[in-house]
């Protein structure tokens, strides 16, 4: 029987022998994390038009409308969606592969494999610190109700809720590039 099986990417590729229930178990998870990923992905995509947009407006009102006169959310309203888009968007890049790597081609393939599976180590290990300590902060702003000390004065929770869920969803999709590692190193063994 045929099964489908998406990549890290998302995209769907067909086994014809019988999947085991942990190759089963980590298509569901990809098939979950893909479809948040492609939701904030779009968010992102949105927030960064949005922030355009609005800084253009700023600009036509404080150069041609009103010379001077600058509205006071502007600033803190893109540097918050540039925030979510930097971060909601990092899980879909690094299902491409799309982040900052170093090729090793003169390697060979095992080799390789092993290399490609140790920076995903260190690199989940580093993100899962990151996204616990981005949670404890959302936490504490929201405890503590704090706000920007602009005189529009927002909520920090948005921001640190934007960094949180970003992170959340770049170690998730670490976790799932380490499992499909594991599981066709194991794969290639039988």
């Amino acid at each position: 029987m045929a099964k489908r099986f998406p990549d890290m990417a998302g995209h769907v590729t067909v086994h014809k022998e019988a999947a085991s229930p942990q190759a089963i178990a980590i298509s569901g998870f990809q098939r979950a994390l893909h479809h948040s990923r492609q939701v904030a992905y779009t968010l992102s995509t949105i927030a960064l038009l949005l922030a355009a947009a609005i800084m253009t407006y700023g600009v036509i009102v404080r150069h041609v409308v009103v010379v001077g006169a600058a509205p006071l959310w502007q600033d803190e309203v893109c540097i918050f969606l540039l925030v979510g888009a930097t971060f909601l968007s990092a899980a879909s890049v690094q299902a491409h592969r799309g982040h900052v790597g170093i090729e090793a081609a003169v390697l060979p393939s095992d080799l390789n494999r092993v290399r490609r599976l140790l920076s995903d180590l260190f690199s989940f290990l580093f993100c899962a610190f990151f996204t616990w300590k981005a949670a404890a902060l959302l936490h504490e702003v929201w405890v503590e109700g704090q706000k920007s000390p602009s005189a529009w004065a927002p909520p920090l929770w948005i921001p640190y809720l934007l960094m949180t869920l970003g992170m959340l969803f770049l170690t998730l999709q670490l976790l799932l590039q380490i499992m499909n590692g594991l599981t066709r190193r194991q794969g290639g063994r039988s």
